[in-house]
Formats: C-alpha cells, structure tokens, sequence
C-alpha cells in the first residue's frame, strides 16, 4: 500500500489561509490504513484547524467527507458537489490522489495534506516499512523475495557491502541488512546459486527516470 503522513498543522494552516470555504476530502484505502487520511483523520484535522484558525481571530467554513478512493473515477464523482460548493479541497490522500482530483477539477486548488512517504506494508500495529520503489523491473524472484534496490540503504544488486554488523545495517543499526535477509532467505529456499548471476546496473528508464509512466490494459477498455 501507499504510506504516507498527514503535514504539520502549521503548513496546512498556512497553505489553506487563502480560503473562506474548504473542503477536507478524506481519502478510504491506504491513508486510511496508516492513520493519515481516513475518516478519523478528517474529523479531527477540522478541529484542529478550526480551534487554531479561531485563536488566530480568523473564520472558515469547512465542510468534511470521505470517498473510498481518490484514484478512481466512479469514487471521485461523489465528491464533485461538495468540491463545486468550496473554494479549495485539502486532499489528505496521497499524491496520485490530490493530482487525480485537480485534473477533474480544473478550476478548484487542490492543496495535499498528506506528504507521501513510499510503497510498504503494515510490519506490526503501528509500524510501516517500506518495501517496493515501483522500479517497473521486479527481480523479486532473484533474491527470495527481498528487494535489495528499496530495503538495502546502497541498492546493491550483487551481495552485501561488507560493512553489516550482527545482521545490522552500517548506515543504520536500527535497519536489518537486506543482503542478511536475502541470503538467509535464499539458504532457506535452496536457491543460493542465484547470486552466483551477475545482476547488471539498474536501468532505471523503466522507473521514473523515463519520465511518467503508465499502464495500458487494452483488454480492459471500453
């Protein structure tokens, strides 16, 4: 899932100042997952801000709702009337979402709430990793599972560095060595002779150095 984390309040006062009218558009998928963009979120950025703005001698209306996703049409859709009714939409979905809603919306600021963080997964309650770059070149069968290019702090394709320490990262103790965790895991597999293939520099043209990316399903278009 997408991780991200709601902006500091002082940003998101500041970024709203312009407005008398404000639409909170809650997004109900990943952000609602990590805590920061869901219905809970809405409710309580809009005390927050009202109670801030209030000290500051400044009056707004604000109007909250949720939609399942921000990224889809057919969701999108039930916000447009609340959205024609506002002078501005605080987005608290992640970046495909605020730039999904602005493209339907040409003639309403979208502004983003949420700093969008990486590709990852719920590890325990509370606690997000990430786990996937998008790269668009998975070599997850190589290395057992494990992605070297987003959980290895160098990106190394072709073994560990050799700075590790008791299974640690050198540039963060805090972190599991990738290369640990892929040879532990390939050990486990029977499938160590992987690594003895030379993996060559990533060509990054099919990541986001090739400019936006997109994926065409025509067996899916109407």
């Amino acid at each position: 899932m997408i991780v991200g984390e709601q902006k500091p309040l002082a940003e998101i006062k500041k970024t709203v100042a312009p407005y008398k009218k404000l639409l909170i558009l809650g997004c109900g998928t990943c952000v609602k997952t990590c805590f920061a963009g869901g219905e809970d979120e809405v409710a309580t950025l809009t005390s927050a801000l009202r109670l801030t703005l209030k000290k500051d001698g400044k009056e707004i209306e604000i109007e909250e709702l949720t939609i399942e996703r921000q990224c889809e049409d057919e969701f999108i859709q039930e916000a447009a009337e609340a959205i024609a009714r506002n002078d501005a939409v605080l987005s608290l979905a992640c970046g495909a979402g605020v730039q999904d809603i602005a493209r339907r919306f040409d003639k309403v600021p979208v502004l983003p709430g949420v700093n969008t963080t990486f590709i990852g997964v719920l590890e325990k309650q509370g606690l997000f990793t990430e786990e996937c770059v998008g790269c668009g070149d998975c070599e997850l069968a190589t290395f057992g599972g494990i992605c070297p290019i987003a959980r290895c702090s160098k990106r190394l394709l072709n073994g560990p560095c050799g700075g590790s320490k008791d299974g640690k990262c050198e540039i963060d103790p805090d972190i599991d060595c990738a290369w640990q965790l892929i040879i532990d895991r390939l050990k486990t597999l029977g499938q160590l002779d992987n690594l003895r293939n030379y993996i060559p520099p990533k060509d990054w043209r099919s990541s986001n150095a090739g400019g936006p990316r997109k994926l065409v399903r025509e067996d899916h278009i109407i």
